[in-house]
């Protein structure tokens, strides 16, 4: 909030907000937080995460714990993130921690998620190459196992339904648009929204066609022609970019001094700290940059396309499914990576809060106004002069009771 302004907090959400610093007297039993000179926020909101599946520089079914989970909610939350949703490669212990987490039982970012997803026999997500387990992707090879895969995934209780619709460059089996389609018709009946994996142009409009509710990435390979902004529009269809996704591949060799950076390293592990002084390593992520940035720049331009066009847009980077993408310090890499992409500081401030629970069709969360949840951050300088001051962390509440400070 830019003007003095004092809001009241009762049951976990704003039941009051007025000018001013309000009453000198409060009744009995209302404590008063003194914000004298700070900007609060919203809190961030990460709608395209990943929970459990990283430690170091190191990923895997073994690393998912319960405590590696809520260390990583703890983490999101020193960073400003109140709420993130899990799309994925989550295994069964997930509907435990999610049920908790949003009974308020658990401290850190309030988590919402997919369960394990659905993917696609011997293709997306690759197994090997991310270290997963069965239970982590369901690879349902017909239409009727996607339904019934869906089916059980409700039951179990998730917020969101993930496909996976990708080829790897032509490297595997792409989803079919019939299981795409059954998966997408599955999760409407169960009044759940579809968010697809994708990557290229072709991808998407696979995606939309199918039914899809969210394109959970941003397009990279072609910039989104008129007809497809056309469909997405007639079916409502929201977006989450996750640009950071690509620029993870090659910052790290851009900017080495991020290492000593008090910001990054409250975020990085000690290992992957380590790691960017190794020369082999930084050669092989050089290599790697020459074909990321195009990716960035064009996923950009799409931003700002839709954008400008009015579609929906949340707030998503992929942190947490390797290594490279590190939750909390990827969440406001992508804030700044928006702004480069043209959009106001403003513009980026409401995709991650406001933008990101509507994507997923929460009215109540990521605004500052009566009858929102109290998800706030406080900040000692002003976010919308500039989006590096995100970063000045004072305090992070959820459900009005303070859950962190500043990043340490």
């Amino acid at each position: 909030m830019s003007a003095p302004s004092s809001l009241l907090i009762k049951d976990g959400r704003i039941s009051a907000i007025s000018a001013g610093a309000g009453p000198a007297d409060l009744p009995q039993g209302v404590r008063r937080v003194d914000m004298a000179g700070r900007f609060l926020v919203p809190g961030l909101n990460s709608a395209h995460v990943h929970v459990g599946h990283v430690v170091g520089i190191e990923s895997g079914i073994r690393f998912y714990t319960r405590d590696r989970v809520e260390e990583q909610l703890a983490l999101y939350a020193a960073f400003g993130v109140t709420q993130v949703s899990a799309l994925g490669m989550s295994p069964p212990l997930f509907h435990e921690i999610r049920r908790e987490s949003q009974a308020g039982r658990l401290k850190g970012a309030t988590l919402y998620g997919a369960g394990p997803g659905v993917g696609v026999t011997d293709g997306a997500p690759p197994a090997k190459v991310m270290n997963l387990s069965d239970e982590q992707v369901a690879r349902p090879r017909t239409a009727a196992e996607a339904s019934d895969v869906v089916d059980q995934l409700a039951e179990a209780g998730v917020d969101q339904i993930k496909l996976w619709i990708e080829d790897m460059n032509g490297q595997l089996p792409v989803m079919s648009p019939e299981i795409a389609k059954a998966t997408a018709d599955a999760a409407h009946r169960r009044n759940l929204p579809a968010v697809a994996h994708v990557h290229d142009v072709s991808h998407a409009r696979l995606a939309i066609n199918s039914g899809v509710d969210v394109l959970g990435h941003g397009v990279r390979d072609e910039e989104i022609d008129d007809a497809m902004l056309a469909a997405m529009k007639q079916g409502g269809v929201r977006y989450i970019p996750t640009i950071q996704i690509d620029e993870a591949e090659y910052i790290y060799v851009d900017r080495p001094e991020l290492a000593d950076d008090p910001f990054f390293k409250a975020a990085a592990p000690e290992a992957f700290r380590k790691r960017m002084a190794d020369a082999a390593w930084r050669e092989t992520q050089a290599k790697k940059g020459e074909k990321n940035r195009p990716s960035v720049e064009m996923n950009k331009r799409n931003l700002a396309k839709l954008h400008a066009a009015g579609i929906t847009i949340g707030m998503g980077t992929d942190s947490g499914a390797t290594p490279m993408r590190i939750p909390g310090f990827a969440e406001h890499r992508e804030l700044a990576l928006m702004v480069e992409a043209g959009l106001t500081p403003a513009d980026a401030l409401r995709i991650a809060s406001e933008g990101s629970a509507a994507v997923y069709g929460q009215k109540d969360r990521g605004v500052l106004k009566v009858d929102a949840a109290a998800d706030l951050v406080a900040l000692d300088a002003d976010p919308v002069a500039d989006i590096a001051n995100m970063r000045r962390i004072v305090s992070v509440w959820r459900a009005g009771e303070q859950i962190a400070g500043a990043p340490a």
